[in-house]
């Protein structure tokens, strides 16, 4: 029997605006309008080639909180993507797109459309929607509760997966000779009815050479968990301690087997904040710079919202409180929350410790360090089973990603742990994951 191939790491960039520290778009070497410059993420996309990371990844949303501080999410996901795979060859293409404010239709075409245009290396990952002022842009007077949110997300997901294998591989004919271009007979219409959605015909597209796009997910809600278990095909998590992300990562697996599913098929990227220094002390130097710039109204501003609290409730001299409740009674995020409250209590942080830990309020794990201590952190959650990979979100972008690429991923490829060249061209085949089975007939 041959033996198996070796586990290898996985590696993706969330290209968060100009960087993951909420002031990285006041530093000298970024542009601040950045976050509208396609330039800005199609540059970032290039290290991450360079580096044969895994992918790129997008996040959306369409709330405007914090504009008078610095910048949100602006330019749609799958655009920035499109324009991106014109400018790369090899590295994914992860967007986010949200099941609470859009139709299954319009989603299957718009991730099917850039996996078509990138020749297999999208990426669809599926989230809901918790702030309030997002159900208002959308016209909903409030948001719906958790348990419908997933609810309407599984539905959505199930659909878009049935219109994405509508085609047979071999339904595409295109022989000018005979006159023959598709043979409708191996198209198969999805006819759905179902508590949200009502849903019949066929997908006006082929598959793409890697099936469809890869399905990723991110939520840690025990919802979003079940979501995860029957569809996802990786997960972005948020896990503070490498005790807690093996429990997370073991307990996953375990839900998607129960399922029927394969556990390897389901690979956990925990997201991880990075900033690198030729030595500890310059590494967290570039930090204090970063975090020095951000407001501290702002740091505070954001963290009570990911919390669920009136930030003037917080005391800065003391620890967070562990009894605080669910956000907005259970209905708002639980993922931010919990790993927030995780961190807190880990370190036993006052919060204005914790604000200066956390790039002004977000919720991953961060290292500050040199290439080897990073890879060296890489390594221990890799190999303990905490990690499949990880999702890097830089302090800046690009450089911080540079940073990164050149000294921590050639420790990384010198330890056997990651790749030192493409072996395919599409998204699944960089993670390892099968080409899904089209409509059979």
């Amino acid at each position: 029997m041959a033996a198996a191939a070796p586990r290898r790491l996985h590696l993706n960039v969330n290209a968060w605006l100009q960087g993951f520290a909420p002031s990285a778009w006041r530093v000298p070497e970024n542009d601040p309008l950045g976050f509208i410059d396609v330039r800005h993420y199609v540059r970032v996309a290039q290290v991450a080639e360079a580096g044969k990371l895994d992918a790129i990844f997008l996040a959306d949303s369409v709330a405007t909180d914090g504009l008078a501080t610095g910048p949100v999410t602006a330019l749609e996901p799958t655009l920035i993507l499109t324009a991106v795979a014109m400018a790369t060859s090899r590295v994914g293409l992860i967007a986010t797109a949200s099941t609470s404010y859009n139709e299954p239709y319009n989603i299957a075409r718009r991730f099917a459309s850039l996996d078509l245009i990138s020749g297999g290396r999208a990426g669809w990952n599926v989230v809901t929607t918790a702030d309030a002022g997002s159900a208002r842009a959308f016209g909903q007077e409030t948001v719906p509760d958790h348990a419908t949110r997933y609810r309407r997300a599984g539905e959505f997901t199930g659909i878009v997966k049935a219109l994405w294998n509508s085609w047979q591989d071999d339904a595409l004919i295109a022989d000018p000779a005979s006159g023959r271009f598709v043979d409708t007979r191996r198209l198969h219409a999805v006819a759905h009815r179902g508590e949200f959605f009502r849903v019949d015909g066929v997908l006006n597209q082929p598959r793409s050479p890697q099936g469809h796009p890869v399905l990723l997910q991110a939520g840690g809600s025990a919802d979003g968990q079940a979501l995860a278990a029957r569809h996802a095909e990786a997960v972005f998590s948020a896990s503070q301690s490498f005790d807690e992300a093996v429990a997370y990562a073991q307990g996953l697996k375990r839900a998607a087997q129960a399922l029927g599913r394969d556990p390897n098929g389901i690979k956990v990227f925990p997201g991880l904040g990075t900033f690198v220094g030729g030595t500890e002390a310059e590494a967290r130097r570039k930090h204090r710079e970063l975090i020095e710039l951000v407001p501290p109204e702002h740091a505070l501003r954001r963290l009570a919202g990911r919390l669920g609290v009136p930030p003037d409730l917080l005391d800065l001299d003391k620890p967070l409180p562990q009894d605080l409740p669910l956000p907005n009674g259970g209905n708002g995020g639980h993922t931010f929350f919990h790993a927030i409250l995780a961190r807190s209590r880990l370190h036993h942080y006052t919060l204005r410790e914790l604000l200066a830990e956390m790039a002004g309020g977000g919720g991953h794990r961060e290292i500050v360090g040199t290439p080897e201590q990073i890879a060296d952190d890489i390594e221990h959650w890799f190999k303990g089973g905490a990690a499949d990979g990880f999702n890097l979100m830089p302090g800046l972008l690009p450089s911080g990603l540079k940073d990164f690429v050149d000294g921590v991923v050639p420790i990384l490829q010198k330890r056997g742990l990651f790749r030192t060249d493409y072996e395919g061209s599409t998204l699944r085949e960089h993670l390892g994951l099968p080409v899904p089975q089209a409509h059979k007939g």
